[in-house]
């Protein structure tokens, strides 16, 4: 079970520690719920991408967890970062990320944040036939455009985003139209969905994208000088679910990548990639503190806790599965099998539909592994529930990276 938590999570004396310290600790310092987010992991994630793809441009997919000082480490370990609002963008920018370390993304983008991407010396990629003149326009010097390649990824359909009918992108003969005498587009991106956990999508998309480039090439004399190949490698969520590893995936598709281009005789251009949840999800653990423990009907027992799907929509959005354990008896054996429940005011709101857990009471600290991608990023204060703290943890030291909202937060938002 250990091996879904942070790499520097340990279960000494059967207490649940991350970065040295107790997770109990780190409920009784800064409340709960709180996400802890496990420093070392990140940047050994961080290391994985860039030892896999040393010649890559590596962006975070910044929408996983847009958090300044997260983005800070990224930075330093050579990242950039893929945003694809305003908002992310200014978050980029406060940790320092502008100019070419910066891709611009967004199927809708406003007249303001295309000024802002330019402003920014970003990179950004155009997501519409209107929007070249209006980035134009705006000053945008460096471009790519999104190439919608139809293929269907083994993922939620949710979070799949090159399929036909997709809202992202351009089918090919748009493309086509697009970058036909366009000096200013110097590539094509592609990205197929979100949470792969085969290669089967992303190796033939890759295929598809060196057999569209030779098209472009002969039929409008334009070849791509960049690519982007976007993110969407998953991770393991459950014991028993499998995993590609960082090296595997990129591994394979950079190396599809060269033989499709050796095929179709055109120069490998530089590569982009942008992963997001591969990066930051592993290195994040939710602490709940248990509720109400109640039997309700045949051998369902629910565990109430005091977050739920304001602080973690996914598994009502995609049915996204999770473990737990109780933080301060986290080698304990079983003694039944449990469902974790949210407080929120929705049948729906459950979180893990069956963990096995010593007995729980009113006061444990329940934690769940694997949620430091798309929680709190795709939070809500449904019910007025304030949003959680986030937490930064490191050889034994903890820092706030995130305040914890407040009803009077939320208070300040009305008019009265």
């Amino acid at each position: 079970m250990l091996n879904l938590f942070p790499d520097t999570a340990r279960a000494d004396g059967g207490v649940l520690s991350i970065g040295g310290i107790a997770a109990p600790a780190l409920a009784r310092e800064f409340g709960t719920p709180l996400v802890v987010y496990d420093e070392a992991t990140i940047r050994a994630a961080a290391r994985a991408y860039r030892t896999a793809a040393p010649d890559a441009f590596i962006a975070y997919g910044t929408k996983a967890f847009p958090n300044v000082e997260v983005l800070r480490i990224l930075a330093e370990e050579g990242l950039g970062a893929d945003v694809s609002t305003l908002g992310e963008l200014r978050f980029a920018e406060a940790a320092g990320i502008t100019g070419d370390r910066l891709v611009v993304h967004g199927n809708n983008k406003s007249d303001e944040e295309l000024a802002a991407a330019a402003a920014a010396g970003g990179l950004v990629v155009l997501d519409a036939l209107d929007e070249i003149g209006r980035a134009r326009a705006a000053g945008v010097a460096r471009m790519l455009i999104r190439f919608t390649p139809g293929i269907e990824a083994n993922t939620h359909q949710s979070i799949r985003t090159a399929h036909h009918g997709s809202k992202f992108g351009l089918p090919a003969d748009d493309v086509l139209a697009a970058v036909s005498g366009a000096s200013d587009i110097e590539g094509l991106h592609v990205h197929i969905g979100s949470q792969l956990l085969d290669l089967d999508a992303a190796l033939l998309s890759v295929a598809e994208l060196a057999a569209f480039a030779a098209r472009t090439r002969d039929e409008a004399g334009w070849r791509p000088r960049v690519v982007d190949l976007g993110g969407g490698l998953g991770v393991r969520t459950v014991p028993g679910e499998p995993e590609v590893p960082v090296h595997e995936f990129v591994g394979r598709v950079l190396g599809e990548l060269e033989t499709a281009f050796a095929a179709q005789e055109l120069p490998l251009p530089r590569v982009i990639l942008e992963p997001g949840r591969s990066l930051v999800a592993r290195a994040g653990v939710t602490l709940y503190r248990v509720g109400a423990v109640k039997r309700v009907a045949g051998d369902t027992t629910y565990v109430a806790v005091d977050g739920g799907m304001s602080d973690n929509p996914r598994p009502a959005l995609y049915g996204a599965r999770y473990t737990a354990v109780i933080a301060e008896r986290a080698d304990a054996e079983p003694a039944g099998t449990y469902a974790v429940a949210g407080k929120h005011c929705e049948s729906g709101d459950v979180l893990i539909e069956r963990v096995a857990l010593p007995q729980p009471e009113r006061g444990d600290i329940l934690a769940v592994p694997v949620t430091g991608a798309y929680t709190l990023s795709m939070s809500s204060s449904y019910n007025v529930v304030p949003r959680p703290a986030a937490v930064l943890v490191r050889d034994g030291g903890a820092r706030l990276i995130r305040k914890r909202e407040t009803i009077d937060d939320l208070l300040a938002l009305e008019l009265r």
